[in-house]
């Protein structure tokens, strides 16, 4: 594919772009109430065009009792009163294609919020009812009923079953206030269709889906246990968890995509085995899929090369493009993660995908964080992925190199995962705190009111007011490699180039433009690379004639 990323005006403009992730609470508050709104998304949307991205991806900004940081919806087709309206949506979305910026709102098909109108209608009409059957309702075991169908487990902790007042029990693999859709039901499925076309008529022009991989579900009596759950093979027919039947749902979703001109785009965020990728980022399914293994990866050659060529190989067998990701509003900053001590790793290499949690669970005490190391490894890290095929996403507040805010007290949490498994996991509170816009005020330029995280006093020297001004911000980095990928224009492939090292990696991408990363502790004379500093387009660190320990430099063809 010969798409590049400036050329948004194109049908598949999504295989290299950069898609910059806005979580609205907390990206700019513009009526002062302590949390952020559309109307403050479109006050930044100068500073979004200055930045250099191709497209926006709004996490859930729908009415919500925010059980789960939005992702308990109670209304698809509205916006939340405290985040605004649909005519400050629509001005919001005008605002950002104006300034030649896609709009990607997330999708969340796998759960409801336990307020919207259906899972109300639910509970008043009691069992046996048609109203139930768009959820997942069981009778309890127990000679009363009173023990749940099965000892499964939620995401968040606890049951994953709760009871209502007649008795019986709703399923909820993630919180009590997330109940699951019964996607066997007709009539869930059309209104999902109802809610694609509303916002695609509405001028959005993708959809980011979140657990793709869990909405088809076989729940044949008797339930298999948690272990025996555990136990299963991911072969796509699971009974919970990425099965095939799935991409039945997905081809009709895909009909709808496609009767738009161009024809909207959608991702599919899918924990999934690598093998099971394709499926999802079919061109007959979603189309595109994340795939998180450089989030999980340490700042290790032997890593980031692996993965590469692996997704890679993944996105050419699904005809797709493959999706890069370093941070986004589930797991720790990637500066900090970079800064802290290489954490133990399974015997298979696995790690789990929030590390980091036991700093933070000391409240950002144990280990020692090193800032400026954390923070040099991201440099590096950013400018190596945004120099790979296929598209990349960002997450708010990267850009100005914000670091996980672990000193939050424990009143002021608000995810469900600390609630619900005290002194085991305190959350992903800490990078979801408000963005810092100027050096001081009571919200460091977020809005006029105490924000509704508590942003910590070191946030004000990463605002961007700091950073601006600074020609060696972080800001300005991003800023720099932005503008100069724009330019670039050629197929999605790469190729290595042998360095000799087994810390240094370098590729070439079919424009001619080198990518060369330094993953080491010692620094590497350029000429032993063949370069000098003449040749040096772009680096993370200051320029000299040196390939810095810890840093990327961009090469020109």
């Amino acid at each position: 594919m010969t798409t590049p990323s400036a050329d948004l005006t194109a049908p598949e403009w999504w295989r290299q772009a950069v898609v910059y992730q806005i979580y609205p609470r907390s990206f700019a508050d513009l009526d002062g109430d302590g949390l952020g709104d559309l109307r403050g998304i479109t006050a930044r949307a100068d500073y979004l065009k200055e930045l250099g991205i191709d497209a926006v991806w709004l996490s859930p900004f729908y009415p919500s009792e925010l059980a789960d940081g939005g992702y308990d919806v109670a209304d698809y087709r509205d916006v939340d009163p405290k985040l605004g309206t649909l005519d400050d949506f629509d001005e919001m979305a005008e605002a950002l294609h104006s300034r030649g910026i896609k709009v990607v709102v997330d999708i969340v098909p796998n759960h409801s919020s336990d307020q919207h109108v259906w899972f109300q209608e639910a509970l008043a009409a009691g069992r046996g009812s048609k109203e139930r059957e768009r959820y997942i309702f069981r009778e309890g075991k127990g000679e009363d009923g009173s023990e749940p169908p099965s000892d499964w487990v939620a995401a968040f902790g606890g049951s994953a079953w709760e009871r209502v007042e007649d008795g019986q029990w709703y399923l909820h693999l993630f919180a009590p206030e997330q109940p699951d859709w019964n996607w066997n039901h007709p009539e869930v499925r059309d209104d999902f269709l109802k809610t694609l076309r509303f916002w695609s008529d509405r001028g959005v022009d993708g959809f980011r889906v979140d657990v793709a991989n869990l909405l088809t579900k076989d729940l044949t009596e008797p339930l298999p246990s948690q272990a025996e759950l555990e136990a299963l093979p991911g072969d796509g027919n699971h009974p919970i968890w990425d099965r095939d039947d799935v991409h039945e749902i997905y081809a009709t979703w895909r009909e709808v995509f496609n009767s738009y001109d161009p024809p909207r785009t959608a991702v599919a965020e899918a924990w999934v085995p690598s093998d099971r990728v394709p499926l999802y980022a079919s061109p007959n399914s979603l189309g595109q899929c994340f795939n998180f293994d450089l989030l999980q990866a340490d700042f290790d050659a032997a890593q980031f090369r692996g993965i590469v060529a692996h997704n890679v190989e993944l996105s050419e067998r699904s005809a797709s493009s493959s999706t890069w990701v370093l941070s986004n509003h589930d797991v720790v900053r990637h500066p900090t993660r970079y800064g802290l001590p290489v954490p133990a790793r399974g015997e298979d290499g696995s790690l789990p995908v929030k590390h980091g949690g036991e700093w933070l669970l000391s409240g950002g005490t144990e280990p020692e964080l090193d800032r400026e190391r954390g923070a040099r490894r991201g440099h590096a890290a950013t400018l190596f992925m945004l120099g790979l095929p296929g598209s990349t996403y960002l997450y708010q507040g990267e850009e100005l190199g914000l670091h996980e805010v672990a000193e939050i007290p424990d009143e002021a949490r608000q995810d469900p995962t600390f609630f619900r498994s005290p002194g085991v996991n305190v959350g992903r509170d800490g990078c979801r705190v408000p963005l810092p816009w100027t050096r001081e005020g009571v919200a460091f330029g977020f809005g006029d009111a105490a924000p509704h995280l508590p942003q910590p006093e070191w946030m004000g020297q990463f605002s961007v007011e700091a950073e601006d001004e600074d020609p060696g911000s972080t800001l300005n980095l991003y800023r720099r490699a932005l503008k100069l990928r724009r330019q670039w224009e050629c197929e999605e492939r790469l190729e290595w180039v042998e360095t000799g090292r087994d810390d240094v990696l370098r590729f070439r991408r079919p424009n001619g433009w080198e990518i060369v990363t330094n993953f080491g502790g010692v620094d590497v004379p350029l000429a032993d690379l063949g370069l000098t500093s003449d040749d040096v387009a772009l680096s993370s660190v200051a320029l000299s004639d040196v390939l810095a320990a810890e840093s990327t430099i961009w090469i020109a063809p």
